[in-house]
């Protein structure tokens, strides 16, 4: 027997080794799209009403993140085959003064009007949604499901009839805080620190609202303490809307284990974000830190901004990522966050809301037409179809049903 002879065996196994391998590859592929289609996708928290401010930007149009630097519009979602999301009517925070929470309102108010105006202007796409059954039912349609939650209960002031007042508005859950401490409770990222120690007086009052509406309380952003009186002063299970794992990677904003463990405890949710920087710990870079400083300082940390200045920051803001990119994380590392959840307190705790739209993104997965990539990883690390539905809605309307459930009951 020659040389090439004897080698002929080991080049046709190795061949069917790769023929084995690309099937296996293409049927994970099929699977995954199959189940991304069937399953109901809920993504619990975005930032794309504040391009709803920008007249250049209509979100019945398909843009390309390239182009334009946003991640979701209504044809995006459908070809991302996301049902249901949740708008954040997005406040920032000036002084705690009535001439501040006066101009919190009308932003307020003005967002809250921008959404339904977009939704009501493409009817064939979108439909508002209030209820959990909403979801299905506008998905059975062919529609996408558009919920509304408030980031920042910095509006609310010290008026607990705003909490009423934003649930009519159509808002289904209120991130207590955002950045700062207000006079809810303290931030997980106040300079200053803490103030109130977790929540305050007042701030007790608005969960026990809440839970009498049936309105979620969403602890993304608030501080450990306010985390932990939370967790003793709601009679209903909560969620952080959009947050990662300590563990995993040390930030203030992400939940750590003892966090984790309540909220298991309390049945409640996590929601793992895109926010590159919440998941992976980016190396050093000087000159975008700079640029971002520079930038803050320019627009008052980008809090109480007219709709022009708002536009022409968020111009700023996108050249300055253009010009000084930063270190991504991947879909890979969006789902090692969510096996963290799942092996250390069940499946039943663990859903998404990518804060697309807030600074969130991902390697592979820049904006809403490509969410699918995370099923992809889901059905690689061999999650079934039943335990995909629940992480990408399941979970998280297991939390809205009690919530509302308890509400009536206590209402009853």
């Amino acid at each position: 027997m020659n040389f090439s002879a004897r080698f002929i065996p080991v080049i046709l196994l190795l061949v069917f080794t790769i023929s084995c391998k690309q099937q296996s590859e293409n049927s994970s592929e099929q699977t995954a799209e199959q189940i991304h289609q069937e399953v109901l996708t809920i993504d619990t928290h975005t930032d794309s009403p504040l391009n709803l401010t920008d007249p250049g930007f209509d979100i019945g149009e398909k843009h390309s993140y390239e182009e334009s630097r946003t991640s979701l519009d209504f044809p995006r979602m459908e070809e991302g085959n996301l049902d249901a999301v949740f708008f954040a009517v997005f406040i920032g925070q000036e002084e705690r003064t009535t001439e501040g929470y006066r101009k919190a309102r009308d932003r307020a108010d003005q967002l809250f009007t921008e959404i339904r105006e977009s939704v009501n202007a493409y009817p064939e796409m979108a439909t508002l949604a209030k209820t959990p059954e909403d979801a299905y039912n506008i998905e059975k349609k062919g529609e996408r499901a558009i919920y509304i939650g408030l980031e920042n209960g910095y509006p609310i002031g010290k008026d607990l009839s705003y909490v009423n007042k934003y649930y009519d508005m159509g808002a289904r859950y209120i991130t207590l805080c955002h950045s700062s401490n207000n006079d809810i409770c303290d931030s997980s990222t106040d300079p200053e620190g803490p103030e109130h120690n977790g929540l305050s007086d007042f701030g007790e009052k608005v969960v026990q609202r809440m839970n009498k509406l049936g309105m979620i309380v969403d602890v993304s952003h608030i501080s450990d303490e306010a985390f932990f009186d939370v967790i003793e002063q709601s009679k209903a299970p909560i969620m952080a809307s959009h947050s990662g794992v300590r563990a995993l990677r040390d930030h203030p904003r992400n939940l750590s284990d003892s966090m984790l463990t309540a909220l298991e405890k309390n049945n409640g949710v996590i929601q793992i974000c895109l926010f590159s920087s919440y998941l992976i710990n980016p190396g050093p870079n000087p000159a975008r830190d700079s640029a971002i400083k520079a930038l803050r300082n320019k627009y008052d940390n980008f809090e109480g901004l007219s709709k022009e200045r708002m536009a022409q920051a968020r111009d700023e803001w996108r050249a300055m990522q253009e010009k000084y990119p930063r270190e991504m994380a991947t879909v890979e590392d969006v789902v090692d966050h969510i096996d963290y959840v799942v092996e250390h307190i069940g499946l039943e705790h663990v859903g998404i809301g990518t804060d697309f739209d807030g600074g969130a993104r991902v390697e592979d997965c820049l904006d809403v037409s490509e969410i699918g990539n995370i099923t992809r990883e889901l059905v690689k690390r061999e999650y079934s179809k039943e335990e995909i539905e629940k992480i990408w809605g399941g979970n998280f309307m297991r939390v809205f049903r009690k919530v509302i459930e308890i509400s009536e009951k206590r209402a009853s």
